[in-house]
């Protein structure tokens, strides 16, 4: 079979994702088979989608094209293909990291895994969109499924808050992207990425004497995307909603949006208005600039490790961006990134699950302390994590924060670098404080404090063991992936 000879196979990934929920769903409802049902159908249903979006890669590359299908809805090209190789492997990585969270909910565990597989389509679904109208079915896709998981638990209050706060904060971004998708129609006529008389067809052949509606449009997409990834100021919600949800799924949350809202950023911004470059581009360095400070100051006050990995992320979220303002030239660059901080980020609340229950929403540092002793493995995977946040050398951190800083530079965005880089030194301070809370302090006097020893499973070591080789094969050797994510550009 050929692209071209059969247009279903354009979304044999979701279809494949799709028909492990629907068969997960089936056996659990009609056999006592149980948890061992919910890992054959998640490996099979993430694993098919996984390979497809391989050979989407390998067919891509044969054409040397994007191809369009259903009314240029869907593309399938090197950049949807590389989303899809690393959102269902990611998404594999996550639940492994959260099945203890999973089996804790007894027989609901099997919605719970099936919810995390319809965001993982929802998020692939963003990234190889062709049109703004789909690629706003999968954000809501993705999104809606990330408002239950936050508030899965259903025994706590600060879960349900932290639910509430991003169903209520996440609707109302949502709401700004639809009316962005809206005015950028009223200027362009078209609300398709590709084609003829899409959007960037009709902006590649037309001059705009009065650009005011597209401009507002483009401010709005922009507004919206950057909620979901969590930049600043669109960050608010992240700290409360990463403390208050189960730590089993918050490597999930945090991870994936990083992934799908970047892909869509990507796709959106250079291919759709690539000619609005000088429009845009100054607008997202005062994002990513933003992102950067306020994340990093306010990591540093947090005593909760799970608010400050929010706050973490937000500043990653502007390191992300920084890349972005070089254009298509930024994109291999940002998939790096995205790519290996995703990894690092399950790792650490796969650690962070472990130490402070699965179930928790809260994990005081002070919990860390003396884990090194404790659990020899849990303190390696972790310090290794904040190292490679970090951007310490010979950790795939390090590579990605380069990478990001030259494709700035290329394009003359130099106090922006400079500013990212007193940014990444003094986020050293939050990182290190982990591994010195680890390595250098007994753990405070209370019952049982002295002697708790965390245990993890086998589902939990895989999880450890992949995302510690992945943070130091791509830091030592980071070459291999550079170049596949850099000739995985949006056409």
């Amino acid at each position: 079979m050929t692209p071209d000879s059969l247009d279903v196979l354009a979304v044999a990934p979701e279809i494949a994702v799709t028909a492990g929920v629907v068969l997960l769903l089936l056996v659990e409802v009609n056999t006592d088979l149980g948890s061992r049902a919910w890992a054959v159908f998640a490996a099979l249903g993430l694993g098919a989608a996984t390979g497809m979006s391989i050979w989407q890669f390998v067919a891509h590359h044969e054409a040397a094209d994007a191809r369009t299908f259903y009314s240029d809805m869907i593309v399938m090209d090197g950049f949807g293909a590389l989303a899809g190789m690393i959102v269902f492997p990611l998404t594999g990585l996550a639940l492994l990291g959260g099945w203890q969270l999973a089996t804790s909910f007894g027989r609901r565990g099997a919605e719970f895994v099936s919810l995390v597989m319809v965001a993982a389509t929802g998020a692939h679904v963003m990234a190889a969109s062709g049109n703004l109208i789909m690629l706003f079915i999968g954000l809501e896709v993705f999104s809606i499924s990330l408002y239950i998981l936050a508030g899965y638990t259903r025994t706590r209050e600060d879960a349900d808050e932290a639910a509430l706060k991003y169903f209520l904060l996440g609707a109302f971004a949502s709401a700004v992207f639809l009316y962005g998708i809206a005015l950028v129609f009223a200027a362009t006529g078209s609300v398709s990425i590709y084609g003829p008389g899409g959007i960037a067809d009709f902006l590649g052949g037309v001059i705009l004497t009065r650009p005011g509606i597209l401009l507002a449009g483009i401010a709005l997409l922009l507004v919206g995307l950057a909620f979901k990834v969590s930049a600043a100021p669109f960050h608010v919600w992240a700290p409360d909603v990463y403390q208050g949800s189960p730590s089993g799924i918050t490597g999930f949350l945090n991870a994936g949006a990083k992934v799908a809202g970047f892909a869509a950023l990507a796709r959106v911004l250079t291919v759709a208005l690539e000619s609005r470059i000088d429009d845009w581009a100054p607008a997202l360095a005062v994002v990513a600039a933003a992102s950067v400070v306020v994340g990093t100051l306010y990591a540093i006050a947090q005593d909760d490790i799970k608010r400050m990995l929010a706050y973490s992320s937000v500043a990653h979220a502007g390191f992300i961006t920084t890349a972005l303002v070089a254009g298509q030239a930024g994109v291999g660059d940002m998939w790096f990134y995205v790519a290996t901080y995703a990894v690092q980020v399950i790792g650490a609340f796969t650690v962070v699950a472990v130490v402070t229950g699965p179930r928790e929403g809260r994990a005081p540092l002070d919990a860390f302390a003396g884990l090194g002793t404790r659990a020899p493995l849990l303190a390696a995977t972790l310090g290794l994590m904040m190292l490679g946040m970090g951007g310490i050398p010979l950790t795939a951190g390090f590579v990605g924060k380069a990478a990001v800083f030259q494709a700035a530079i290329e394009v003359d965005y130099l106090w922006l670098v400079v500013l990212g880089l007193v940014a990444a030194v003094a986020g050293l301070f939050f990182y290190l404080r982990v591994i010195v809370l680890m390595y250098f302090r007994e753990p405070a006097p209370g019952p049982g404090t002295d002697t708790a020893r965390p245990s993890v499973g086998l589902a939990g070591r895989t999880v450890l063991l992949l995302t510690s080789a992945v943070t130091v094969v791509f830091g030592v050797a980071p070459w291999p992936l550079l170049d596949l994510v850099r000739d995985a550009l949006p056409l």
